[in-house]
């Protein structure tokens, strides 16, 4: 029997500072330079070329396992689409949401005729589980002239919204994160990338995104201590060599309340268990 290679085999990093490098950049307001600085002040010497790499190769797979271990989403899809620039041409950015903001898909479009909306359709159906009770869109009729075309679709029900009404503020507001990261990025630029990095942001962001305002802070700790263990299985920390102590040096490298300029083989011995 043929034995499968490690996620991070032949790595000259530990997998529990690529996964970190990770997060950090879909997770926050971060550049790769940024990255690049916070693990070179903790003695992590890594090129912000070398932290993209790891984005791009981990990112979709991480992703991939996030969305197939979450719950099953809401039965009511709400699209929407806005024009986002690349290098000054214009393009569409189609995104679908449940009733409770849960993001199901999104596809970087040239247009948005009937062609477009049927392949969103489609893509979206394909990462899906279930057919939805209700779509609920805007007013482009692009929509219905696709989902007539789809057989899945046929007995769903379709509203109607004006966007001027904000009846469809979920799937609206949900391009919120997405508008603030293009800021902080000066904008995107190649389609191929762009479509790569808001299909890892989005999953990544509203893994550990627990709504904070409406938990006690003890539930809310217990949550997101939840969401880290459930993302230390989808990074397969857990299978690195024993010596890396994962949890121990994750919870090390993380306590920037405490020491943020210890380097990495302080943090790596504080993390490794007592000497028999």
């Amino acid at each position: 029997m043929k034995n499968s290679k490690p996620l991070y085999y032949r790595h000259r990093f530990p997998g529990v500072v690529i996964s970190c490098a990770v997060r950090w950049y879909f997770r926050f307001q971060l550049s790769l330079r940024d990255i690049e600085e916070l693990l070179f002040e903790r003695g992590v010497t890594v090129s912000y070329e070398t932290i993209r790499r790891w984005c791009e190769k981990f990112g979709a797979g991480f992703v991939h396992r996030v969305k197939a271990a979450r719950c099953k989403p809401g039965r009511t899809w709400r699209l929407d689409e806005v024009f986002v620039t690349l290098r000054g041409e214009p393009y569409l950015l189609w995104r679908a949401v449940d009733q409770h903001g849960a993001e199901l898909d999104v596809l970087l479009q040239k247009r948005r005729d009937k062609a477009a909306a049927k392949r969103f359709f489609k893509r979206v159906l394909a990462s899906c589980p279930e057919v939805p009770r209700k779509i609920v869109t805007d007013q482009l009729r692009s929509y219905s002239a696709a989902k007539a075309e789809i057989p899945e679709l046929a007995t769903v029900k379709h509203v109607f919204v004006k966007a001027s009404a904000r009846v469809n503020n979920r799937g609206e507001n949900s391009y919120q994160p997405t508008r603030e990261r293009e800021r902080r990025m000066r904008g995107f630029r190649d389609p191929d990338r762009t479509q790569t990095f808001l299909s890892t942001f989005g999953l990544i962001r509203q893994h550990f995104a627990i709504k904070r305002h409406l938990l006690r802070a003890s539930l809310y700790r217990k949550q997101l201590a939840a969401r880290f263990e459930a993302w230390h299985r989808y990074t397969e920390l857990a299978q690195d060599p024993p010596r890396f102590e994962e949890g121990r040096i994750l919870s090390a490298i993380l306590s920037s309340a405490f020491n943020l300029t210890a380097p990495l083989h302080v943090v790596l011995a504080a993390g490794q268990p007592p000497a028999a």
